[in-house]
């Protein structure tokens, strides 16, 4: 494996993903054992349902069995730059979700659960279809309760001829079981940091905890991958990106999220800070969530963050805040 200071200085045709030296030694195929183990009485995501998935969905948030349901693949080119590249990003929308937000803009997805379930050939099969269409890596997106199913399959993929970075999509409702699972498999973590209170977590996402379990889940993907590394041709490779998208009347404590990943992870972390807040799905039901973003509140955002000395940001955040000057 190329070591991370070299790393700048090359191209993902030249990169090696971390899981390959793991499936090499044997050790991907250990790991799958692991988690086939978990789902027996599942700790996979924060929500610590406990239920054994092999027997019964009643009692798990993320109604998904042994096998994955997918709702959609293809290359992605709404994504990051540094992920979407020139090609596009990979992205596997898996159905289902452990959080319930009720301005979802992905609700039939998340909470209806459209898709088909695919058994783990064939989820590899993807994986390496996406690799043949020229994708710059795998997206897995909404992967939280998945991540015995992504394992599986990658082990197969991985022999098969796989050699993409693997970037883990998530909400970052995420256990520290599940990410132990992970360690060495995924390449870019790609965490969403919601709330700076739990309470309106709970409120809005019908979630406990989620600050608790956002802040521990972050932390250990930051010691896993680092600080977001590119290449020289500007893709993603290795390391930590995060996202957080600014709500009405300042209701995901941004401050908060913003001062977090400055003082406890690293101000060289990759942020992006999103403004495109519509009123989705059952967020007509909460007046202070039945509108859009202002611009004076995403503006404010930045200023946080340059305050913070977070100067990592993606593009596209920088340019909607130069739009707003």
């Amino acid at each position: 494996m190329i070591s991370q200071p070299d790393i700048a200085n090359i191209s993902t045709s030249q990169f090696e993903p971390c899981y390959l030296p793991l499936h090499r030694s044997g050790k991907l195929a250990e790991r799958v054992e692991r988690a086939r183990r978990h789902m027996g009485d599942c700790d996979l995501c924060a929500r610590y349902c406990h239920v054994n998935r092999f027997r019964t969905l009643r009692g798990a948030i993320c109604r998904t069995g042994e096998r994955a349901v997918v709702h959609s693949v293809g290359p992605h080119h709404g994504e990051e730059s540094c992920l979407s590249g020139w090609n596009g990003s990979g992205t596997i929308f898996f159905s289902w979700c452990n959080l319930r937000c009720i301005f979802c803009q992905n609700w039939e997805i998340s909470w209806k659960g459209q898709g088909e379930e695919r058994s783990a050939d064939e989820l590899a099969a993807v994986m390496l279809q996406l690799q043949e269409m020229g994708c710059h890596n795998i997206n897995f997106v909404t992967p939280s309760h998945v991540v015995y199913q992504i394992l599986q399959a990658l082990e197969i993929a991985a022999a098969k001829g796989l050699r993409l970075p693997l970037v883990f999509n998530t909400s970052g409702y995420d256990s520290l079981e599940a990410l132990g699972l992970l360690d060495n498999v995924i390449d870019i973590y790609m965490p969403d940091m919601k709330y700076g209170d739990s309470e309106l977590a709970h409120r809005y996402s019908h979630v406990r905890d989620y600050v608790e379990f956002n802040q521990k889940a972050v932390k250990e993907m930051h010691r896993q991958v680092g600080d977001l590394v590119l290449g020289e041709d500007g893709l993603a490779l290795r390391g930590l990106l995060v996202r957080h998208l600014v709500l009405p009347d300042d209701i995901a404590g941004t401050r908060k999220v913003l001062q977090f990943l400055a003082e406890e992870i690293s101000t060289d972390t990759y942020v992006n800070i999103m403004d495109q807040y519509r009123p989705c799905y059952r967020a007509g039901e909460k007046p202070e969530l039945d509108r859009a973003v202002t611009s004076a509140e995403f503006a404010h955002a930045i200023e946080a963050a340059r305050h913070l000395g977070l100067s990592r940001l993606d593009k596209r955040t920088s340019r909607s805040w130069f739009r707003g000057l």
